[in-house]
């Protein structure tokens, strides 16, 4: 509604329990409810209702016969996949820059989100005919080039075909998934310990990115900037070595 204040839209309790986990995380120990009280001005019994909610999330644990609490594992994994993405954007950008330069189409960084993957960042084409900017969109994880991609090296070793023969490439072309007229193509983002955390991948018309022009032109680009970003987050890549 015009004129109406941001804060309006602010639900109350939401922002109690932020303010309850921030002043936890602040804390960097085991806190007390009464100190959780005197510090954010509440009472008691909603500070434990508070506590005892984020409790049965695991985002706070309760030290075992006392009313002392703690962080619990699932605050501390959120926050490294914060800055797993953070990384993962700061060491992909450039790559993605010299890439887009190089074939002139636009390159995107995706990311899993549970059965869906995220269209997080893009360096655009410069070219005239181009595709509308996926950024934010999300697609079902088997149903487009960079979520096959991700399934391939996640999925358990049981694969489909079609999945296996993905893992074996090393890469995923498509056509047509994102939209009428649209290809794709993706290969695989590493961090440490080869676990994967993302895809490159690089869209455009149908009819520029054919086949053949994404396997012979586009590809072994594409494959070369995902290896220089696996390889900045850590990855060694393993080759076998005959005897």
């Amino acid at each position: 509604m015009p004129g109406r204040e941001k804060n309006s839209y602010t639900i109350q309790s939401v922002a109690n329990a932020l303010d309850l986990l921030e002043a936890l995380c602040e804390e960097g120990g085991k806190v007390r409810i009464r100190q959780f009280s005197e510090k954010l001005g509440m009472d008691k019994s909603k500070v434990f209702r508070l506590l005892a909610t984020f409790e049965s999330k695991g985002y706070v644990e309760r030290v075992e016969s006392s009313d002392q609490y703690c962080l619990g594992f699932p605050a501390f994994e959120m926050g490294q996949k914060l800055l797993l993405n953070m990384e993962l954007l700061r060491q992909a950008k450039p790559a993605m820059e010299s890439l887009a330069r190089k074939c002139n189409e636009a390159v995107y960084l995706v990311i899993r989100r549970k059965t869906e993957v995220l269209f997080l960042d893009v360096v655009d084409t410069t070219q005239l005919v181009r595709i509308m900017l996926l950024v934010g969109r999300r697609f079902p994880l088997e149903e487009v080039s960079a979520g096959k991609m991700i399934a391939a090296c996640t999925s358990p070793q049981a694969k489909s075909p079609g999945l296996n023969r993905i893992l074996h490439e090393g890469a995923c072309i498509d056509q047509d998934r994102l939209g009428d007229g649209i290809a794709s193509l993706a290969v695989p983002l590493f961090q440490k310990e080869g676990v994967v955390c993302g895809a490159l991948c690089m869209v455009g018309p149908s009819f520029r990115m054919t086949q053949e022009v994404m396997a012979k032109g586009l590809l072994p680009h594409l494959k070369e900037a995902g290896e220089s970003i696996s390889s900045k987050l850590g990855y060694v890549k393993r080759c076998l070595l005959s005897s």
